[in-house]
């Protein structure tokens, strides 16, 4: 009865061809199309007034039963149907005989086409059609809405590449699992069911599955699901030592026969040298880049392949993030008084922990350096000088301050392993976290939805982020809120500009820029690889891990770094260096680079640090309190700065 109501007020208001224009617009044809330009699109990648009759005569007899009809589930039914279709257009005169014959015998011809898309970013997709539901709900689906996003399709290739084959080399790093199964052994008369047996077996990012055939000493032939022979040469196949555990690998192979055997279902990779024997890695990886002016996400990676794995590690792995969270504990020592030539001993600490065992937190060194100022401790990843940095300020204000960046107290573990990187936080909030560093001080919000227009092409939702802007906004731009002083996130940035420099990522000068910062993180037992980097222009995180916590026997520097890398590379291919400004505020001073106090200009060892204004140090060692507290918890230490022997361990409670 609603429906007969509704049918009477529609034909009240509308024409018929509008009527059956709206229905042929919606209705579902099978395979996920809505509407015959859609239904066009899939069955014959074509735009609709590009087919023939026939198949136009196809998507005409598909509403009535899509799924069970349409030509790629029921070739037979489907033929069956349209020929019905065809006749009754024959005899109603729409259609002449010699068309009508031509049409009737024509072969069907209609195959599954993918949209065609840009550029292949599942899971930024994903997350669009996520916020997309929240907005509308499900009529996302029917309503024909434009949806315009903020990434950068050509970074977000780079970054697809960037992850894939990182990905591919840490696995290669880690040895040869072995084939994914056998057919048996080859003979000419089976190598049509070989063919068949291999189409059923999906790529996998460009993986594909391939069978051994034949086998040199140094080569072997693999049989392509297509019927193609490829033959694999040495440099292809040479990495593959057997992996014998997570710890050790065994020795190199110098045969094939060493690698594979006849008859073995490998993965085989098509490189600029060739083919190469390869395998889908079980390590996960991600990254995100972001403007850090605006938060606009520019690309993402949420894991190696979308199909095998729709789960965005960007967006929803909880992960530690390691020493990469220091640089936020530092930016809040900053603000308390501390300074980047401020002392602090790195020496032994036991920490007795709520259930009464004791906490003995080591550098990743296994070393102990003694006095160390906090831009060495940042720079070298000093975890000891973290630890009673953490401590001298105080949980309570520290957790407070970490609120500016994002995180939430929730997030924070109540102890003095946070400055370690023991919260728990994904990728995207790192990068809006690092982003208040590159922007000098605001914090932005990531966005990916730029805009969405209806059907008729009418405006209905325009992104308004907030914009990091200092001064000459004007009244359109929403500005971010300040939440770190430009002094601050200027100190931090030449820190972290140190570690690229001369410190754990020092690997990244390579890039032959003067305009990157970044810090490397580890986490304990090394589960999780991270790089936070950025410049003013874009903040990338890069981060490798397994899904199920287990030891990927590399630290940040080694897994997560060279993913960074080459997608930075590309990503600021041509652009010039964009190096921060000194802003007011900020004076350079020299210093003892021992003690961190103001010295002459005859000083021979003397070296430059920057300072806030207020805390700029006096010539007198009294004169600072904050040096003055350091240097006291610095007393118990060795003198020898440089040596770990003998160190007397400090409680500290």
């Amino acid at each position: 009865m609603r429906e007969i109501l509704l049918a009477i007020k529609i034909e009240h208001h509308l024409k018929k061809e509008k009527i059956l224009e709206l229905y042929l617009n919606k209705v579902f044809f099978g395979n996920r199309a809505y509407g015959v330009e859609a239904a066009a699109e899939i069955y014959y990648g074509k735009h609709l007034n590009e087919l023939t009759i026939d198949q136009y005569a196809m998507l005409a007899g598909l509403p009535q039963a899509p799924s069970t009809l349409n030509p790629l589930a029921n070739p037979v039914a489907a033929k069956k149907r349209r020929d019905h279709v065809l006749g009754r257009m024959h005899d109603l005169g729409y259609i002449d005989q010699a068309t009508y014959n031509k049409a009737i015998n024509a072969p069907l011809n209609a195959s599954y086409h993918n949209l065609q898309t840009e550029v292949t970013a599942p899971y930024a997709a994903e997350l669009v059609r996520e916020q997309l539901e929240q907005m509308y709900g499900d009529s996302i689906y029917t309503d024909g809405f434009k949806v315009y996003t903020t990434i950068d399709s050509r970074l977000q290739e780079e970054a697809n590449k960037a992850v894939r084959d990182n990905l591919l080399a840490y696995d290669q790093r880690h040895g040869y699992r072995g084939p994914n199964g056998t057919l048996g052994i080859p003979s000419l008369d089976n190598m049509e069911e070989w063919e068949t047996a291999l189409k059923k077996i999906r790529v996998v990012n460009g993986l594909e599955p391939a069978a051994v055939v034949e086998m040199t000493e140094k080569t072997i032939t693999v049989l392509r699901a297509n019927g193609d022979l490829k033959i694999i040469t040495w440099p292809g196949l040479a990495w593959a030592r057997k992996q014998v555990n997570a710890d050790y690998l065994g020795a190199r192979p110098v045969r094939a026969s060493q690698i594979v055997k006849l008859g073995d279902i490998v993965r085989i990779q098509s490189t600029s040298q060739g083919y190469r024997l390869a395998q889908q890695p079980k390590a996960e990886g991600g990254l995100v880049a972001l403007d850090p002016k605006s938060g606009a996400i520019l690309s993402m990676v949420g894991g190696f392949d979308y199909q095998n794995s729709k789960f965005n590690r960007i967006t929803h792995a909880q992960r530690q993030p390691g020493s990469s969270f220091k640089p936020f504990v530092y930016s809040a020592a900053l603000d308390k008084g501390f300074t980047l030539a401020t002392v602090i001993n790195d020496a032994p600490i036991v920490v007795e922990q709520m259930d009464n065992t004791l906490w003995r937190p080591q550098n990743d060194t296994k070393k102990f350096y003694g006095p160390t100022r906090l831009r060495t401790a940042i720079m070298q990843s000093r975890n000891l000088v973290s630890i009673r940095l953490l401590a001298l300020m105080g949980l309570p204000y520290t957790v407070e301050y970490l609120k500016r960046f994002g995180f939430t107290p929730s997030q924070l573990p109540p102890g003095l392993s946070l400055v370690l990187g023991t919260a728990l936080v994904t990728p995207l909030q790192m990068a809006q976290a690092y982003a208040v560093f590159a922007n000098n001080g605001f914090k932005v919000v990531p966005y990916i939805i730029s805009s969405i227009r209806s059907s008729q092409d009418q405006l209905i939702y325009q992104a308004r982020p907030l914009v990091a802007c200092a001064s000459n906004c004007g009244k359109e731009v929403a500005v971010a809120p300040r939440t770190i002083s430009e002094q601050n996130a200027f100190l931090i940035n030449s820190a972290l500009h140190d570690v690229v420099e001369n410190g754990t990522a020092k690997e990244a000068k390579s890039l032959g820029r003067k305009d990157l910062a970044g810090k490397t993180g580890t986490t304990q037992n090394q589960v999780d690889a991270w790089f936070a980097g950025y410049n003013p222009d874009i903040v990338t995180i890069s981060w490798m891990g397994f899904d199920y916590n287990q030891s990927l026997h590399e630290y940040g520097a080694q897994a997560a770094l060279p993913m960074w890398m080459q997608f930075m590379q590309a990503a600021l291919k041509g652009k010039p260096d964009h190096t921060p400004v000194q802003p007011s505020g900020i004076v350079s001073v020299r210093i003892d680079p021992v003690t961190g106090k103001r010295t002459s200009a005859n000083d021979p060892m003397a070296m430059f640090e920057y300072f806030m204004l207020p805390y700029t140090p006096d010539h007198s060692v009294d004169s600072d309190p904050v040096n003055t507290d350091t240097t006291a918890a610095s007393s118990s230490s060795s003198s020898d700065s440089n040596d770990d022997s003998g160190q007397k361990e400090e409680s500290l409670y």
